[in-house]
Formats: structure tokens, sequence, C-alpha cells
């Protein structure tokens, strides 16, 4: 896992050898050649990185041949000895050989090695952004430090020591700016400019936010962030004439910016210009939506929404921010105290023109809530698969831009070989690694188009089950004002029992009256069909109506089911489809890697490893290229061992040789005289044909002269002309025709 690979040709970065073979390592002191240039590690044996270095790795053939000085280990420093696949730290201090592998004991002194060398403290590495936009699409400028270091060795030497070399800011620069780029962007844009001048929690929360993605991203890498650091965030308004009006500081470090035209909000800013603002936000925002909600199943037609995937990301995460303010608003000017005025106002017309009865304050308000509750469901869901899927897009990216630096930095070692012939040799096959990469480069960014197509697809499928879910909203609101309504039968039924107890104190004014039965009889079966009637028209009404809440409960449960499992195998298809592409990269990389060896064997371990039909044709190619470099007298020594070989004299070697020769001689001039053969059976078979072909242009001629022609007596007659079978023309006397040698008739 930790084997690296050197370049032959090249001169020792630590005793200046010149080194001609193709082992990879100096012939001299054993030191893997193509190593980093660094002073104090390989003249002074003094293990440091340098200023600008997170680590330094270099390999040895024999870890004995560490020892050409003392060996030191500052206290500034930690260091690694790499051997048969494990990692031994080596402690702080000086080392002679012996003290050195009595302490160190189950290392292999003769055996190869890989060292790496970093630093006990994180390496901070700047980064500054200038194109960061607000959800009001106010330009944000913005610098950080990110503190990073190594934290599992193994991982780290399986991704970066795969060849000599040392790891820079710069290199980390290059590779985590896209990550610190899209992290940061998503956190401001998600915000307005006003929450953040506001907020007094904006550097922890966004150091935490960008530290907390960073790490995860960097794990399987073995690189660990320790710390971020925000260490500006400002906003510049200018004028027409691009002159700076005012900057407003979000966070300022004076210890490393100086603070320059400094404005408060409201001095940048009037009503006027706030108003404008406000609605370029909602415009932008119902834009985007609108070409969200478009997108069908036609990935020509997604084009820009995909362009603008992760700003549809941020504002999906504004709107997961303010309709949480709504959830936790008590009261309508709560709500809009704490800046969400507009998402209230959009929803208060939705709940307008779905025509709902209008209710008192509270009510109104608690509907509002819920609405607002299943709109920031929906964007919940959506966000977190947008956030996974853009987390092993990031992933992915880091990945290919690490590979296409080790082979940067390959060419840029292949170019210090001084063998011609070996450079050109070595600079192909890494060109040619480099086009594989570019041509995988491009294939990503096909699979990462149609992945950002399918969660706009996920997004649609979403917003559809959001109209289900207000839909079965509503129908419960339904059902609960159905439950009321029989409540208020119930209330009515109150009433009845009013009636049915005058009733029978009527009853018992007749009995004491005398009354006759049949009377009575009749105010008694009045009494009984009143209340059954009303008992049977309750339990109707009651049974109905939990019939009907069950079937919804059920649907309910079935949708809301569906949508999960739908969920569920978006989510397996996107892991299968990225697992797949990271296979694919990891196969890319082994076969670089596969080539890499390979270019690096020697001849004979090319033959050994290839496949028998290629071997036997290598192996005579390489014994052709042997022999053209041979003099005349090692030829003449060749033979001679070949005829001891096989117990001949070399008069007999040369006397098979020649009867050989003779032999596939002879059989070449057969050959030979068959073609000739057939091409001259061919040629009279021509002439045969032309024959034919003349005779009866010849009869044809002399039919036309003789029937239509008269012969003219006072004219002396034209000369016979002769002519040969092919159409060639002869003279007079001629037999044999001068151009073809066909014989001529007389």
């Amino acid at each position: 896992m930790f084997q690296m690979f050197g370049f032959g040709g090249v001169a020792c970065p630590r005793c200046e050898h010149q080194n001609a073979g193709d082992s990879g390592y100096c012939a001299q002191c054993g030191l893997t050649l193509g190593a980093p240039r660094n002073e104090p590690v390989f003249r002074e044996n003094r293990w440091i990185p340098g200023p600008d270095d997170l680590a330094v790795f270099f390999g040895v053939e024999q870890l004995s041949g560490l020892f050409v000085k003392t060996l030191r280990v500052p206290a500034t420093t930690r260091a690694y000895i790499l051997q048969a696949g494990q990692a031994t730290e080596v402690p702080q201090g000086e080392y002679e050989i012996e003290g050195f592998f009595t302490r160190l004991n189950h290392l292999l002194r003769n055996q190869h090695a890989e060292i790496l060398i970093t630093r006990t403290a994180a390496m901070p590495v700047e980064f500054s952004l200038d194109d960061l936009l607000t959800a009001e699409h106010l330009a944000i400028g913005a610098r950080f430090t990110v503190s990073v270091k190594i934290e599992q060795v193994s991982a780290f030497a399986q991704h970066f020591m795969t060849m000599p070399g040392a790891v820079t800011s710069s290199h980390l620069r290059e590779l985590l700016e896209p990550s610190v780029r899209q992290l940061a962007a998503e956190f401001i844009a998600g915000q307005s400019i006003r929450d953040m001048s506001g907020n007094r929690d904006l550097r922890p929360q966004l150091d935490e936010r960008l530290q907390g993605s960073l790490k995860l991203r960097l794990a399987q890498y073995g690189l660990a962030v320790v710390q971020v650091d925000t260490l500006a965030l400002r906003h510049d308004k200018f004028d027409a004439h691009q002159a700076r009006i005012g900057t407003l500081w979000l966070v300022a470090d004076e210890r490393h910016v100086k603070l320059e035209h400094a404005k408060q909000l409201d001095e940048l800013y009037n009503d006027e210009e706030w108003q404008r603002i406000r609605r370029e936000e909602q415009e932008n925002r119902l834009r985007y939506r609108r070409q969200e909600l478009r997108q069908d199943d036609s990935i020509e037609k997604a084009e820009l929404t995909l362009q603008n995937a992760e700003r549809l990301q941020s504002l999906r995460a504004r709107e997961i921010d303010l309709y949480g303010r709504i959830v936790d608003s008590k009261s309508r000017k709560q709500a809009l105290e704490r800046g969400a005025g507009d998402i209230v106002n959009e929803l208060e017309h939705e709940l307008a023109k779905k025509g709902a009865a209008r209710e008192d304050e509270s009510t109104e308000w608690a509907h509002l809530r819920h609405l607002a509750q299943l709109r920031m469901r929906t964007e919940l869901e959506v966000a977190q698969q947008g956030a996974l899927e853009m987390r092993q897009l990031a992933q992915q990216r880091f990945s290919h831009q690490l590979l296409q630096q080790q082979i940067q930095n390959k060419i840029a070692q292949a170019l210090g070989i001084e063998d011609e012939s070996r450079k050109r040799a070595e600079l192909a096959r890494l060109h040619q690694a480099q086009q594989a990469a570019n041509e995988r480069q491009a294939a990503m960014e096909a699979e990462q188009h149609k992945a950002q197509w399918q969660s706009l697809t996920l997004a649609n499928a979403a917003h559809k089950r959001e109209a289900e879910r207000i839909a079965e909203w509503e129908e419960q609101l339904a059902l609960d004002r159905k439950r009321d309504l029989l409540r208020t039968d119930m209330l009515k039924d109150t009433g009845a029992k009013a009636d049915a107890e005058e009733i029978n104190q009527k009853i018992e004014t007749l009995r004491r009256g005398g009354a006759q039965q049949d009377s009575i009889a009749q105010h008694e079966k009045l009494l009984r069909t009143i209340d059954a009637d009303g008992r049977h028209t309750r339990q109707s009404q009651q049974i109905e109506l939990e019939a009907e809440e069950r079937r919804h409960a059920l649907r309910q449960q079935e949708q809301e089911a569906a949508w999960q499992q739908e969920l569920k195998r978006l989510g397996h298809e996107r892991e299968t489809q990225f697992a797949q592409q990271a296979h694919e990269a990891e196969l890319a990389r082994i076969e670089i890697s596969r080539v890499s060896t390979i270019g690096n064997l020697s001849d004979t371990g090319k033959v050994a490893l290839a496949a028998g039909p290629n071997a036997q044709a290598l192996a005579d190619v390489m014994k052709t290229q042997v022999h053209a470099s041979m003099t005349p007298h090692q030829l003449a020594a060749l033979a001679s061992v070949v005829a001891a070989t096989y117990s001949v004299t070399p008069a007999e070697a040369a006397r098979g040789a020649q009867e050989r020769v003779d032999r596939e001689r002879a059989l070449r001039d057969a050959e030979v005289d068959k073609d000739r053969r057939h091409q001259l059976d061919l040629l009279g078979m021509q002439n045969d044909v032309n024959k034919a072909a003349l005779a009866s242009q010849s009869a044809l001629g002399t039919g036309v002269a003789q029937g239509g022609a008269q012969v003219r007596y006072d004219q002396a007659p034209r000369p016979l002309v002769r002519m040969c079978p092919n159409g060639h023309r002869a003279g007079p006397n001629d037999k044999f025709c001068a151009e073809c040698g066909a014989a001529i008739q007389p």
C-alpha cells in the first residue's frame, strides 16, 4: 500500500550521484530518486518539513541507509517510518544507528521503508473569496484560514504517498478551495445582510459550519481540520463609476485586516434602496422556483437550473430558516418582527386563493403556521438529499484533483531525468495518464450533471408530495368542521330533550286530570319516537364520521409510506451511482498505477508479466535489439556459444544455415514461377478474347463495305495495315509483334 516508485536517470538529491539505472533508487546511498530537495532532511539528516510544507515523504532501499549522519527529530516534528504495511512513529530526539534499532527493534534495517515527516502543530492555509452572494444578491468578500494536520497516517499514505514528494500549502489551497467556496457560499446565501449585520455569533457559526463540513470530507484522506478562523467578512458598495462608497464589516479582525471606509448598514442604503433590494430578492427567489417547477423529464430543459444548483440549495436553506421563524412565532406581528414578512404574505395569499373561510385571528394564524410547517418539511427533505449529493460530489472532485496533482508532480519530476530517451518515454507515459484523467473528468462532469438533474426530479416529486399533504390537511380540516357540526347537533338534541321533558310533564298532567289512556299513549309514543330518532341520527353521523376519519388516516399513512419508500429508493440509486463512480475512479487510479509500475519494470519483468503470445513477441523484439547492439566479434562469439550448446561445429552450423537459406530460396522461386505462369495463362486468355473480338469487327466491316459502298477504280488502293491479335500495329514483313511478342498471321 505504501510502495512508491522513483525515476531512474536522475541525480540523487542527497549525494548528487548520477544514476543511469531504472531501479528508482540511488545506486550510491539508496535514497528514492525523485525525492524533494530539502536541505535539512537530506544533507543534515535533521527531519523537519519546510516552512511551506505540511509533509515531506520519501523512501530508502534499506532502512539502515538513513544513518549517513546522526538522525535528529526536533520537537516540532512528527516522523513516521512505514514498513511492511505498518506505520511506526519515531519519538523526538537524536539517534545513532544502533540506538535507533535497539529502541525500535521491530523495524528491519535491511528492508525497504518510506519516511513521512510532518508538523506537530496544524498548518494554516489562507483563502480569499470575493464573489459570495447574500440572499439579496449583495456581494460579500471573505477571508479564512483553515488549519490542517495529518491525523490518520495510513489513510494519508494511501492517497498522497504514491511517489516521493511534499504536500505544500499551495497544494492544499488548490484542493480545498472548491469545498471552502461551496460551503461559505451556501452559508452566506442562506442569510440576508441585515440578519448577518445584527448577528453577534456570525463568526463562530460560520467557523463551526466550515470546520464540521471540511472535517467530514477530509477524514477518509487522513487529514483533520483543527480550526477555522474567519478573518474578514465585508460588503462593499460602489457607485456607477465603480468607486467605493463605503464598506460594511460583518466580521473584522483588526490584527489581520485594515478597516477602511467602515460604515453602518443604514448609512449605506436608504429606505428606497432597501425596498428595491427586497423586490429583487423576491423576484430572484420566485424566478428560481419557477425554473425548478417547470422541469420535466428532458435534461436539455434543465440546463439553466443545473447551472444554478448551488444557488437553489442556498435559497432552499434561506426558506427553511424563514419558515422556521414563522413556526416559532406565536402571532403575525412576531413573525414580521423576525423578518419573515415576505413568506407570511405569500402564505396568506395562498390560503386566500384556496377560498378558506374567515376565522378568528388565532385560528387563521394556526392555519398559516401549519402551512409553513408543511412547506418547511418539504424543503428539509429536499435539502437533506441535496446536501448528501453535494458532499459526495465534493469528495469525488477532491479525489480527482488529488490524482491530477499527483500526475503533475510526476511530470515535474520526470523533467529532471537526464537521459533523453528515458525522459521521453516517461513523459509519454505520464501524458497518457494525464489524458486518461482528463477523460475521466469529462465523464465525471456528465455524471454530475445527471445527478443534479435527478435532484431536480426529486425536488419536483417532493413538491408534489407537499401538495398531497396540503390536500390531506384540508381534508382533516373538513373532518374537524364536521365534528364541530356534530357537536352542534348534540347541543340541539339538548333542546329536543327539553321538548321531551315538556311532553313528560303534559303526560303527568293528563294522568292527574284523569285523561283517557289513548291520549296518554299517543304522547308517550311521540316521546319515544323523538328520542329514538335523535339517537339514530347521532349514531349514524358518528359512525360515518369515524369511518371517514379512519379512511383519511389510512390514506395518509399509505401516501406517506409510499413517499418514504420513494425517498429510500432514490437514495439507494444515488448511493449505487456514486459507489459505481468511485469504483470506476479507483479502477482508473489502479490502471495509472499499473502502467506506471510496468513502465518502471526491467525488461525481464515485462516479459515475465506479459501474456504468452505477447511475451514471445516481446522476447523476439528484445533479442533483435540486443543483437543489433552487438559488435561482429560478439556475434561470432555468440555463434560459437550456440554451436557448442547444440554440439555442432561452426562450419556445420553455417552449412545448416546455408541449406535453410537454399530451401527458403527454392520455395520462394517456386512461388514466383507459379505466379508468372498464372499471369501468362491470364494473358493468353485475354489474347484469345481480343482475337475473337477483332475477327467479329472485321467481318462486320467487310459486310458494311460490300453492301453500301462502291469501289472507285480511279484511285489507288490503300496499303493493307497488319495488326497483331492484341491490336498492335505491325510491319509488312513482321512475323511477331514488337510490343507483345504475339505471332502475326500471314
